[in-house]
């Protein structure tokens, strides 16, 4: 029991943490090396099966909070904001402002 209430509090902490980082720990990213004419999808979960929840052009400024390559495709993913719209995209479509 002591291990389960340990484990709750740890996770916990580690959200309220994470809550914390400000707003201006995002990192700034504008969409970058798509093929002509296409756009970035940003998708529901770091996949290309995933749904895509909405689409960001060639040029496109978003803000990133943290990328990953634990995924189903072992491809490096983001966690990216583009005006309401939050979901994932590929870091390779991604260039550092």
């Amino acid at each position: 029991m002591f291990s389960r209430l340990s484990s709750a509090i740890s996770a916990a902490l580690v959200l309220a943490l994470l809550a914390a980082v400000p707003a201006s720990a995002a990192e700034a990213y504008r969409v970058d090396g798509l093929p002509r004419g296409e756009t970035l999808s940003i998708r529901e979960t770091p996949d290309a099966a995933a749904p895509a929840l909405g689409q960001a052009p060639v040029g496109a400024r978003l803000r990133g909070f943290g990328c990953t390559a634990d995924t189903p495709s072992g491809l490096t993913w983001c966690r990216v904001k583009a005006g309401p719209i939050l979901g994932w995209a590929r870091r390779r479509y991604l260039s550092p402002e």
